[in-house]
């Protein structure tokens, strides 16, 4: 399914909805715990609070991680509780035998997650400006992947804990990058760079969008008190790049994902 594809699905869409009214979908035949069947694989897809029916929203796409379904994270205090309060679409594709083929550039993912989105665009109104793309460890890797292979589409990349080889070259790309990792991660090991480079983890991306400055150091920030975050930024020339590093392990940082779609909409900081 190619980029074009989507773009002529989701107009099509938009073009029912405004010759029929208020949006008539069938996503009461599936979502959240009931999956929507896509060939021989499927996905959940789950509406934000007080929605309408009728306003264009934008899409979380959400790879979730190892061993795990898409309804793990519609049911996440720090993912599903971000997008209901936001306004935002949470789509939920199911990984193979509950993980990603990530590993290399012909992943038969990418396409099942382009397949995904279209079809979806299908069943709701979407706005394909605001396609933003996020995972968690494997699903991480995973959302790397999808921007690397199909990313020209895509607003933001939400990364948490979960890369590829820095050393790879992309296709395509995001407009923006955002990645979060644990120093003391030991999963999805913290991949140091070169005489203890800490912002080694977006180099791929900061080439890939011509990142030709040095970072800003943005200083320490949180979400909760309990953990404390340190801010690296790229203003670059096809885009921007925002590192987060914490001193902790393989986890979804409380509020991380909340607070990236609260700066990427033009929303009130908030939690959860």
């Amino acid at each position: 399914m190619t980029r074009l594809a989507l773009r002529l699905s989701a107009c099509v869409a938009l073009f029912f909805l405004a010759a029929m009214g208020p949006w008539k979908s069938d996503a009461a035949a599936c979502g959240e715990d009931i999956a929507c069947p896509l060939g021989e694989r499927s996905y959940h897809v789950m509406a934000p609070d007080g929605w309408d029916g009728l306003t264009p929203l934008p899409v979380l796409l959400h790879f979730h991680g190892w061993s795990r379904t898409g309804t793990h994270a519609q049911r996440s205090d720090r993912v599903g509780a971000s997008t209901k309060r936001r306004g935002v679409l949470l789509v939920t594709p199911n990984g193979l035998n509950k993980s990603w083929n990530f590993w290399n550039a012909d992943s038969p993912d990418v396409p099942f997650a382009d397949a995904v989105l279209a079809d979806v665009a299908q069943r709701f109104p979407v706005d394909t400006t605001k396609i933003y793309v996020s995972g968690y460890s494997f699903g991480s890797a995973m959302a790397w992947r999808y921007a690397c292979a199909s990313g020209n589409d895509v607003a933001a990349l939400l990364a948490i804990a979960g890369s590829l080889d820095q050393s790879e070259t992309c296709a395509e790309a995001p407009a923006e990058v955002r990645h979060v990792h644990g120093l003391a991660d030991t999963v999805m090991d913290f991949p140091m760079g070169p005489n203890g480079d800490t912002t080694y983890p977006v180099a791929l991306w900061r080439r890939a969008l011509n990142c030709g400055t040095p970072g800003v150091d943005q200083g320490d920030w949180q979400v909760r008190s309990f953990l404390t975050l340190s801010r690296t930024t790229w203003d670059c020339e096809g885009g921007a790049v925002t590192l987060d590093l914490h001193p902790g392990g393989h986890f979804i940082p409380h509020g991380w994902i909340g607070h990236q779609l609260d700066a990427l909409l033009g929303l009130t900081p908030s939690y959860p």
